[in-house]
């Protein structure tokens, strides 16, 4: 038995390094969804509640006024693309954050899991998968919604439109994350929501063309990566592929990226 285990550990350390951090990932999230399945249910209607009262109030209340927008054929049309990146950014920071408040501030586990002896950039990418997955699983019930209100099946599942939602998910699951490492507290976290969420849900292009607007706030808006997520699902909703922004894709990898690393940092200085 003692000659078996030397051997396994030493097969182990043989990995390289990327393949001993994405499996340690894969454990911590492993961790993190044996608790998100017995809520999938809960997960999926709290995340539908704003991106519902927006499709009833914007998009057949408000929209009937409009004329034909610049992408879709409805006003409606034009914002469900963003009601998925909206819901998505929402869930994905939310759910990300008050998971490891409970940790760090209620539950007192936190502690234990920064002494594992894994990587803390494996402690960060299992966190955002946990984040990924509930923002996919939200998605997909406004996709469902969207679906049925166009009737553009294609639209709202090929692989482009899906594999920008994935890096959304990334993005404000890493936000989450580092939000969750530093608050004091979780009224800390409604002052992130405000500044951050809120303005971001209205400013990111979800019910308008940032494209119309002056320069000065082009700057601004062009600055926050809901902007982009919600640009490239529209395009690949509704466009062909000749006229999809393909820039979006690598500004919303390399603010994936950017978190990662800050992530890791934090996770490698965090003291609870």
């Amino acid at each position: 038995m003692p000659q078996k285990l030397d051997l396994s550990l030493s097969h182990n350390r043989s990995f390289p390094l990327v393949q001993e951090i994405w499996f340690d990932s894969l454990t911590i999230f492993w961790g993190e969804w044996l608790d998100l399945r017995v809520r999938v249910k809960q997960i999926i209607a709290s995340g539908m509640v704003s991106p519902i009262i927006y499709i009833l109030a914007f998009g057949l209340g408000l929209g009937n006024s409009l004329g034909k927008p610049t992408v879709g054929d409805t006003y409606l049309e034009f914002i469900l693309p963003g009601m998925i990146a909206l819901s998505s950014m929402t869930i994905c920071f939310a759910g990300t954050t008050f998971s490891i408040c409970g940790d760090r501030l209620y539950s007192k586990t936190f502690e234990e899991l920064l002494l594992l002896p894994i990587h803390p950039l494996a402690l960060y990418l299992g966190k955002v998968m946990a984040g990924v997955a509930r923002g996919l699983l939200t998605s997909s019930a406004v996709i469902v919604i969207a679906i049925l209100s166009t009737g553009k099946i294609f639209g709202f599942l090929n692989p482009l439109f899906l594999l920008l939602l994935i890096l959304n998910c990334s993005v404000f699951a890493g936000l989450g994350v580092i939000a969750g490492l530093n608050v004091s507290s979780i009224e800390s976290v409604g002052l992130y929501n405000n500044f951050l969420i809120v303005p971001m849900s209205f400013l990111g292009g979800t019910f308008f063309d940032p494209s119309s607007l002056p320069i000065y706030f082009k700057a601004l808006l062009y600055a926050l990566p809901l902007t982009y997520t919600s640009l490239g699902l529209r395009a690949a909703a509704y466009l062909p592929l000749q006229q999809f922004p393909w820039f979006t894709l690598p500004i919303l990898l390399s603010m994936a990226l950017i978190l990662a690393i800050i992530g890791a940092h934090q996770f490698s200085h965090q003291q609870d």
